[in-house]
């Protein structure tokens, strides 16, 4: 079990109330990192027999750090520590390793595929494809600090891009595309924004609970006026923050 501040029986006679005392206890294990991102906090019960308080002072406590952003509750899971919110604008121009990276947390892929299909009539248009072209689709799990975060489902012109059909994508592609074919994200088009919940498919992926709330962009990204690809993303809500 993971160790929390205050190792000792916290004190009746004490003027500080004790739920505060316990609260104030696992605050501290989670700030200094004796607690760290994704653990598991002991029950209930186990608090409060550790502690000899009620579990109504244990629930007390445990609400108010939940409430505050400290712990998350994980239906028939338990209570975990909270992981940091990746905050990222509305506008999607920040690759996600760079958001991470701005947050101090190592970004790291899994690609789940690599297939060549056929468009719809609204993909050519958004992308400006030939007629006789075809979508390059890549899926990938995005993870910070190696804890899956977002679902990133990239679709873009096969003529175009079928080099990335041989690259290690485990980066960031914003990067690659500007640092070897001097392609540079700059110009983003219609995003739109909502929140929905997790299907089976994207549950399993990012190893999350079905009906798990999550953030739904869709969005197209450009190279000055040309279209470079349409993204449709699922991002953990509870692990992101979008600003305007």
């Amino acid at each position: 079990m993971n160790s929390i501040e205050g190792e000792k029986m916290f004190k009746q006679e004490n003027r500080v109330p004790l739920y505060l005392q316990l609260k104030e206890s696992l605050r501290s294990s989670i700030t200094t990192r004796k607690l760290k991102a994704g653990d598991k906090i002991p029950t209930e019960v186990e608090l409060s027999e550790k502690y000899n308080i009620s579990r109504v002072t244990v629930r007390k406590a445990v609400s108010e750090l939940v409430e505050e952003g400290y712990l998350v509750r994980k239906q028939g899971k338990g209570t975990f520590v909270q992981s940091q919110k990746i905050e990222r604008k509305v506008v999607h121009l920040t690759s996600f390793t760079a958001a991470c990276e701005a947050h101090g947390l190592k970004a790291s892929s899994k690609t789940v595929k690599r297939e060549i299909i056929l468009p719809a009539s609204n993909d050519k248009k958004r992308l400006q494809l030939e007629e006789d072209d075809q979508l390059l689709f890549i899926q990938r799990v995005r993870y910070a600090d190696e804890q899956p975060l977002m679902l990133e489902n990239n679709y873009f012109s096969f003529k175009k891009y079928k080099f990335l059909l041989e690259e290690n994508l485990q980066g960031s592609i914003y990067q690659l595309l500007q640092d070897k074919y001097q392609i540079i994200l700059n110009n983003p088009g219609e995003t739109s924004l909502e929140l929905v919940r997790a299907l089976d498919d994207v549950a399993s992926l990012l190893d999350v609970p079905i009906g798990e709330p999550l953030f739904y962009m869709e969005t197209v990204v450009s190279f000055d006026e040309t279209p470079v690809y349409f993204g449709k993303q699922y991002m953990i809500g509870e692990r992101y923050k979008f600003s305007f």
